[in-house]
């Protein structure tokens, strides 16, 4: 299963990260043949709330969309909300719906997306916690296992990952999106 090759999928994460929810896609992603970076705001590593601890490839500060194909979200309420306040995590995941390539976002991840200004008309699910959240900022909030928006792939937990895991790595193959828009 090597139908992503030569794609390059960016994770962006900080400390405080839900494990499961950057470690399962990873192996996701990199599984079908993509090569998976891992961007954070100011870090050489990253732990997640249960302990793994992740190398980080890139600075947000330094990332580009542009040398991507895809950008993966990972929740967990630390880490989405101290991503939120940083501007340049901000300007590199907005990016990737400026360029209309494939996002995948789960749990309290979609915060960033509000931030970014990139939900407004868009149909997505979360943590159920952020349904209001999302609702004001303009989003279709739904409470489904996995939603696919124009390229913008969503989940509630990680107990949705085999759903999740499947349609970024078939949105990711399929490229960029039209619908996909900041």
């Amino acid at each position: 299963m090597t139908h992503l090759s030569g794609q390059r999928v960016a994770f962006l994460a900080t400390d405080g990260f839900e494990d499961s929810e950057l470690t399962s896609p990873w192996e996701a992603v990199t599984a079908a043949g993509a090569t998976a970076t891992m961007v954070a705001p100011d870090a050489s590593e990253i732990t997640g709330k249960k302990g793994h601890v992740q190398r980080v490839d890139l600075r947000a500060g330094a990332a580009s969309a542009e040398d991507f194909d895809a950008l993966v979200l990972p929740g967990g309420v630390v880490n989405a909300d101290h991503l939120r306040l940083d501007r340049d995590s901000i300007g590199f995941a907005r990016a990737f719906f400026e360029q209309h390539k494939p996002v995948g976002v789960i749990c309290h991840g979609a915060w960033i997306l509000i931030e970014a200004g990139v939900v407004d008309g868009r149909t997505i699910t979360s943590y159920p916690s952020l349904a209001t959240d999302l609702k004001n900022a303009g989003a279709n909030w739904v409470d489904e296992e996995v939603v696919v928006d124009q390229g913008l792939v969503s989940s509630r937990t990680p107990d949705d990952l085999p759903a999740f895991n499947a349609k970024v790595v078939e949105e990711i193959g399929e490229g960029t999106h039209a619908g996909q828009t900041a």
